[in-house]
């Protein structure tokens, strides 16, 4: 069995997949600043990507078959309204804070069997939408260090990314705090609803499997269509 690396597994799509994968008999090491509902088998280490100096890599095995960087931010504001300050927290968030995760964990990856890393982008880098300009500019550049990363560490780690829609967390609950808004959202995709955490889990553990051993440099749509249809 494998050793896995979920940085906020502990809320969202990071929670299903942990699940995903304690339930395939691997072993699960979670970085979040709350272990909230993880189950005992989970090694987890409190860290905040952006508030902490220095990521915990003395918690780490040996080895790592995966590392997969689930923080992201829904801040949907008008261009206008957006100041330098909150492009720049944004990037912290979904940019570097992976860049540091992955630095202090590639050691333990290149001697895994098999690796894989993958981080999660948004559906708003491909399709232009309003008031998206804070998150998609930084998970676009998550975008570009994905195909960046496929590259260099080629043949060792495959380096993946997955650009879901709008789906059912905490993260997005303010966008879904009634059923109006849920089915608002639902209706803008083709196939009339929101994604499902354990749908995107589901795609993130084949990612990481040797099923997917041919994939890398790739962004997944997980849209319902939005992006494409």
């Amino acid at each position: 069995m494998a050793n896995y690396l979920i940085i906020g597994g502990s809320s969202g799509i990071g929670r299903a997949l942990v699940d995903e994968l304690l339930s395939a008999g691997h072993t699960v090491l979670v970085w979040a600043r709350e272990r909230r509902d993880l189950p005992e088998s989970v090694l987890f280490t409190s860290f905040d990507v952006v508030g902490d100096d220095d990521p915990p890599k003395a918690s780490l095995p040996d080895q790592l078959e995966g590392l997969v960087y689930c923080p992201g931010s829904i801040d949907l504001k008008s261009f206008r309204s957006l100041k330098a300050p909150a492009f720049r927290e944004a990037f912290e968030l979904n940019v570097v804070g992976a860049v540091r995760c992955l630095q202090s964990a590639e050691r333990a990856l290149k001697k895994g069997n098999h690796p894989a890393v993958l981080f999660f982008s948004t559906v708003a880098v491909q399709r232009g939408m309003p008031f998206h300009a804070g998150v998609a500019a930084a998970k676009g550049a998550l975008e570009g260090l994905t195909r960046s990363l496929a590259a260099e560490y080629a043949p060792g780690i495959r380096v993946n990314a997955i650009a879901p829609s709008l789906t059912d967390t905490p993260l997005a609950e303010k966008l879904l705090a009634t059923e109006e808004k849920r089915q608002a959202s639902a209706e803008r995709h083709p196939l009339k609803r929101v994604a499902d955490a354990g749908e995107i889990a589901a795609m993130a553990a084949f990612l990481l499997s040797e099923k997917a051993a041919f994939v890398t440099g790739q962004i997944i749509g997980m849209d319902g269509g939005l992006s494409s249809v």
